[in-house]
C-alpha cells in the first residue's frame, strides 16, 4: 500500500506512460530531465524546478532511464503551490541542495525516524518557497552562475555570454523573468548570503564580506546597512 505523505528516488522509462492517483504530488529532478505533460502545462522539466501534479489529474510523464528525481507524495499542497495555480517553477538553489542530500540518505538506509523528519523539513521548505514561473533556461544558466559565483566580480557582458544573449537582450529578458534587475537580483543574493553568515557563522565581518564579493569593508557595510537597515556589526551575533 502506498504511504502518503513521503519521499522517494524514481526513475522512469523512455516510454511515455500515463495515470493518475487521488493523492498530490510534486516531482522534482535531480539528474537529468522528466517530460511532462499535465493540466496546462507540457514540455521539460529539468533540474531546479518542480511540477506540481495535483490529486485527479491525469498526466503523461517520460524520462532516460538514467534520470533520477525525488518524488512526493502529499495529502495536502503546500499552500503557496496550491493557491499559486503554477504547474512548474523554480526552486531556489538550497532546496536544489537538500534534494541531493534526500537522495543519498534513501539511498543509504532505512530510517523512518529520518525520514519523516526528512519529510517534515521538505515540507517547511516548500511552505517557505516563493513560487516562481519556470525560467528560460538561458537565464537560469546565468542564475546558476550568479549563485555559484556570489564572491566574485560580476558584469552584465560576462553573464550575457553565458546566456549566450547580447547584453541589451539579456538585460531585458532578465527583468522580465525575474522582476528584478540583473544588478538587484546580485544584491539581493549577496546580502541574504550576509545575513546567513553573519547569524549563524563567526567569520569576521572582513570574510562575510569578501565571501559575498565586496573587497572594501565600508562598501559592504553600507550597502548592508541600507538593504537590511542595520549595519553588519550590530547584526551579527
Amino acid at each position: 500500500m502506498l504511504k502518503i505523505n513521503t519521499l522517494s528516488i524514481r526513475s522512469y522509462s523512455r516510454q511515455t506512460k500515463q495515470h493518475c492517483h487521488s493523492f498530490h504530488q510534486l516531482v522534482l529532478p535531480v539528474k537529468g530531465v522528466i517530460n511532462m505533460e499535465v493540466a496546462t502545462f507540457k514540455g521539460k522539466v529539468m533540474p531546479g524546478e518542480c511540477v506540481a501534479v495535483k490529486a485527479g489529474e491525469v498526466h503523461y510523464f517520460a524520462a532516460e532511464t538514467e534520470a533520477k528525481f525525488v518524488v512526493a507524495d502529499l495529502e495536502r499542497l503546500p499552500e503557496p503551490i496550491m493557491t499559486s495555480g503554477t504547474v512548474v517553477f523554480s526552486i531556489t538553489s538550497p532546496l536544489l541542495r537538500y534534494l541531493s542530500f534526500i537522495e543519498e540518505q534513501l539511498k543509504y538506509q532505512v530510517n523512518t525516524d529520518i525520514e519523516k523528519l526528512m519529510y517534515d523539513t521538505f515540507y517547511a521548505l516548500m511552505c517557505a518557497q516563493q513560487v516562481l514561473k519556470q525560467f528560460d533556461h538561458r537565464i537560469r544558466n546565468a542564475m546558476e552562475y550568479i549563485d555559484a559565483h556570489l564572491s566574485q566580480p560580476l558584469s552584465n557582458t560576462q553573464l550575457a555570454t553565458i546566456a549566450y544573449l547580447s547584453p541589451t537582450q539579456f538585460k531585458k529578458v532578465f527583468k522580465q523573468q525575474t522582476n528584478l534587475t540583473v544588478t538587484q537580483y546580485i544584491t539581493k543574493l549577496r546580502m541574504e548570503k550576509a545575513q546567513a553568515l553573519l547569524l549563524h557563522t563567526d567569520y569576521p565581518i572582513q570574510i562575510v564580506a569578501e565571501t559575498v564579493g565586496y573587497t572594501n569593508l565600508t562598501a559592504f557595510s553600507r550597502r548592508f546597512s541600507q538593504y537590511v537597515g542595520l549595519p553588519p556589526s550590530k547584526y551579527a551575533r
